[in-house]
């Protein structure tokens, strides 16, 4: 596609070069979109792996060899303004935002004896509540020919273990699917994956091998086997799947 002719995609969570966003935004660059991404540092810095200082600047320009026009925010979703701040700062940037891909999360482990209600909201704040309104802002500033624009968030189905973190996906599930018929007058579709177990640098040598053990597959999943599916959808051949909850998992069987 020429520049002109490329869309625009929002991809949220994109804040390490190993991550499933970073992937997801690779594939929508080749696929030949415009890619707007966000990050939060301050979480990766809670998190075992710690930060990468650079994946900014890195995966920004793996999007650029690919043609894309590229902008990254720095975006805390617990802030119940951020999503719209973000939706503005990337339509001014790259132009209206046509597909809007959600794979940021929370997820710190903790069950139902040992969560704290801090853990608690916040799970909830980042992963539903901010959910809702990224696609309420995204709906607002939609504009685009009817069957184009797309909706996609990660789900997963941790519950036991990962209380909170599995809570919000579920209610994430039920705000992006309500999307397809709610927002059925813009003419986009709006569907869930779950990616299934992705080592990304979080797994622990017995996690991952009970991982390969549970898939049919007999191997993990990678960001580029989320990336594909998230590609198609995206595409004109993909605009026939809406209001689905989609299982990408090489046969999953926890």
């Amino acid at each position: 596609m020429s520049e002109a002719e490329r869309p625009v995609a929002l991809v949220t969570g994109v804040g390490r070069t190993v991550g499933i966003g970073a992937g997801i935004a690779e594939g929508l660059a080749a696929s030949g979109w415009d890619v707007g991404f966000t990050s939060l540092t301050a979480y990766d810095e809670r998190m075992p792996w710690g930060p990468e200082n650079q994946a900014r600047d890195e995966i920004t320009g793996v999007l650029d060899k690919h043609g894309a026009r590229v902008f990254s925010v720095e975006a805390d979703f617990q802030d119940a303004a951020a999503p719209a701040e973000v939706l503005r700062a990337v339509g001014e940037a790259l132009g209206p935002v046509r597909a809007l891909v959600m794979a940021h999360c929370e997820s710190v482990g903790s069950g139902i004896l040992d969560t704290t209600v801090e853990s608690f909201d916040r799970h909830f704040a980042v992963n539903a509540r901010a959910i809702w309104l990224l696609i309420k802002a995204y709906a607002e500033q939609y504009d685009a020919p009817h069957g184009t624009g797309r909706i996609i968030a990660l789900t997963s189905d941790h519950t036991a273990h990962n209380l909170p973190y599995g809570a919000s996906k579920g209610a994430l599930d039920r705000i992006t699917l309500a999307a397809a018929e709610e927002l059925k007058h813009l003419g986009l579709t709006a569907n869930v994956i779950n990616p299934g177990p992705i080592d990304t640098g979080w797994m622990s040598p017995e996690l991952a091998r009970w991982g390969t053990d549970a898939t049919l597959l007999g191997r993990l999943g990678t960001p580029r086997d989320t990336a594909n599916l998230v590609s198609f959808l995206c595409s004109e051949q993909g605009g026939w799947m809406n209001g689905q909850l989609l299982y990408s998992n090489g046969g999953f069987k926890p």
